[in-house]
């Protein structure tokens, strides 16, 4: 059994690959499992607090706002939908595919309060949930 060549241009270039892999993964999303056990992703979020808004960032690059469910629940807001390609791009050939596709969710907990009003709209790939905090 002969030993791969480990001095090539290629075994540095796909560890490195492999390694940056695995730091976006952890970085940008993790995969959790549904009762179905279909996989679904976790996009990641921001959440600010002013004296008078709480506001979620929720980072959505590539999704159809029409496709994004949201709602609070108690002191959680939950996010869901889907990210897929567009249908022009299904016969395309990939040569790199690092935005996670299918369906997404989340549950972000709250910061503690009472909110008078919601409000949500998308700007620069991303869902933004304004709170009103309740005086």
């Amino acid at each position: 059994m002969s030993r791969p060549n480990t001095n090539g241009w290629m075994w540095p270039e796909a560890c490195a690959l492999l390694a940056r892999s695995e730091r976006l993964q952890h970085q940008f999303f993790h995969v959790a499992w549904q009762q179905s056990h279909a996989a679904v992703w976790e996009p990641p979020v921001d959440v600010i607090e002013t004296s008078d808004h709480v506001y979620i960032f929720v980072a959505l690059p590539g999704v159809d706002p029409k496709t994004i469910g949201a709602q609070i629940d108690g002191n959680t807001l939950l996010v869901g939908g889907e990210r897929t390609l567009p249908e022009t791009l299904h016969d395309a050939i990939i040569h790199r595919l690092e935005l996670p596709h299918g369906r997404f969710a989340r549950r972000v907990p709250l910061p503690a309060g009472q909110y008078a009003d919601v409000q949500s709209a998308t700007a620069n790939g991303c869902l933004i949930v304004t709170l009103t905090k309740n005086h």
